[in-house]
């Protein structure tokens, strides 16, 4: 499923492009630690990562936002043992996850929202779209992780099992299980599985 407001991985131009030009700004921060170099990367990646958390912690911006706050200041503290061997956008994602899960763990297992009533069809693509990220709120922590970073980030299965630390397998499981439980949801409550404008749901 493709979800509104973030197109995913970018093509594969504009992420050579994106990487050479992360690359050379990471240098100059190292180097002299340059203000403008940092706030250039902190610029081009912050707006996706914070959508990204919003999804992963429920939906709750103020926590995204600590969440992406947390993982600037972690990714600064670390950035000089970044050995460059995936993309600092992928890297940067790692480090984003595992703020997120802090903050799910603190607040405790139900995602901010998960209680809420989820309004039936026929509903207008605002409140469709509004129904579909309810949705995703109330899946499970991993489904969500693995359906984010595949179906919305553009993640590989091989890619989401080094930033989750599990197997390519089980990433693809969890995947079929947050597309068949999301297919299942979005029935329940007369929610076409193929939505215009976005990835069906298989």
């Amino acid at each position: 499923m493709k979800w509104q407001g973030h197109e995913g991985k970018l093509n594969i131009s504009e992420s050579e492009n994106r990487e050479k030009e992360d690359k050379g700004l990471l240098r100059r921060f190292l180097k002299n630690r340059d203000e403008a170099s940092f706030r250039a990367l902190y610029r081009s990646h912050t707006p996706a990562l914070l959508l990204f958390a919003v999804r992963l912690v429920g939906g709750t911006r103020h926590e995204a936002e600590d969440a992406v706050q947390e993982a600037w200041l972690r990714a600064v503290q670390g950035v000089a043992g970044f050995r460059q061997e995936s993309n600092f956008s992928t890297w940067l994602c790692g480090i984003t996850i595992n703020c997120c899960r802090e903050v799910v763990r603190r607040r405790g297992a139900t995602p901010s929202g998960a209680g809420q009533s989820i309004q039936e069809s026929s509903m207008p693509s605002r409140e469709l779209a509004a129904t579909l990220e309810q949705l995703l709120r109330r899946l499970p922590d991993g489904y969500r992780e693995v359906l984010l970073l595949h179906d919305v980030e553009g993640y590989t299965h091989e890619e989401i099992a080094r930033l989750l630390g599990i197997s390519s397998g089980t990433s693809k499981s969890q995947l079929s299980h947050a597309r068949r439980t999301l297919r299942a949801q979005l029935e329940r409550y007369e929610v076409p599985a193929e939505v215009p404008g976005k990835k069906e749901i298989r």
